[in-house]
């Protein structure tokens, strides 16, 4: 086997992990595969034999990149209109079998990327890297320039920050899909008690339209005035809904003979629903990874 076989071959071996650090880095499935396609050609032109640890290096790569990345980022959202929401994983199929069970464990749910996208880049990767991929700090400082304390420090900021919102969803799927269920009945019903009675009373509605003009506003809170907007809207969106797994959670995704035109991903907590992030973002649908 040549080197570039070999070198091949090993990049394959940690593209899946490399991928699950860059999507809960930058929350887009496209921007993961940018990071990790420019992690393979840094590598395809380094030296095989000053590199001791294959995955550390890649890792570290494909952080340095998702830094730069979400900086560019923070920067042109200056210009952008209303909530951005990150790019769904959706599955329809209701069984639970192999393809459904991958995508419990390899999503991150959407309502710990939206808190994850509050974080400062720094914070961020230090929080992915640590919490999610236990990245030792020594290892994470030099990715930062930072002191290893430095590095302890940004994590415990992000952590706070983290558990400080409602990112945690029931853990029973069985659950979460029934609550869904009845939210979806009571959306084409239009039904404003029943609606109320599934949502908590500190529902936060998040609704990313991209550059379209938002038919809904980009943000409301409080289980009064969500199912009031629900209430309105749902019986002519809902008839085109079915339920779906997002992220790895029970969700909602609307589909019309011109294809898919909604992702909603739900955050169910003790039985209610306490985050809804509705994705009509044409970029982001069409991008979209869909397991039938």
């Amino acid at each position: 086997m040549d080197d570039a076989t070999w070198q091949a071959e090993q990049f394959e071996r940690q593209r899946p992990r490399l991928h699950a650090v860059a999507y809960r880095m930058l929350g887009s499935r496209s921007e993961a595969e940018d990071a990790v396609q420019e992690a393979w050609l840094r590598l395809s032109r380094s030296d095989d034999d000053a590199i001791g640890n294959l995955g550390g290096w890649l890792t570290t790569v494909v952080g340095r990149v998702c830094i730069d990345m979400l900086r560019a980022r923070h920067a042109r959202r200056e210009d952008y209109a209303g909530t951005w929401l990150p790019e769904p994983v959706v599955s329809v199929d209701d069984s639970d079998g192999p393809e459904q069970q991958t995508l419990l464990a390899d999503s991150v749910g959407l309502a710990l990327l939206v808190v994850l996208e509050t974080l400062t880049p720094s914070e961020r990767l230090a929080f992915v890297l640590h919490d999610m991929f236990a990245v030792p700090f020594e290892e994470i400082a030099s990715m930062l320039g930072r002191t290893p304390a430095a590095a302890r420090q940004l994590a415990s900021r992000a952590r706070r920050r983290v558990r400080g919102s409602p990112t945690v969803p029931d853990a029973d799927i069985a659950t979460q899909r029934r609550v869904v269920a009845a939210f979806l009945a009571a959306s084409r019903a239009g039904d404003f008690d029943a609606l109320v009675a599934v949502l908590d009373p500190d529902v936060v509605f998040r609704v990313d339209t991209g550059s379209r003009t938002r038919p809904v506003p980009a943000l409301l809170t409080g289980a009064t005035d969500v199912a009031r907007q629900v209430a309105v809207q749902g019986p002519r969106f809902a008839r085109h809904c079915q339920p779906a797994l997002v992220n790895g959670t029970a969700g909602i995704v609307a589909r019309t003979s011109a294809g898919i035109i909604a992702v909603a991903g739900l955050t169910v907590i003790e039985e209610c629903i306490a985050t809804i992030d509705l994705i009509l973002d044409p970029d982001k649908l069409n991008n979209l990874l869909l397991a039938d």
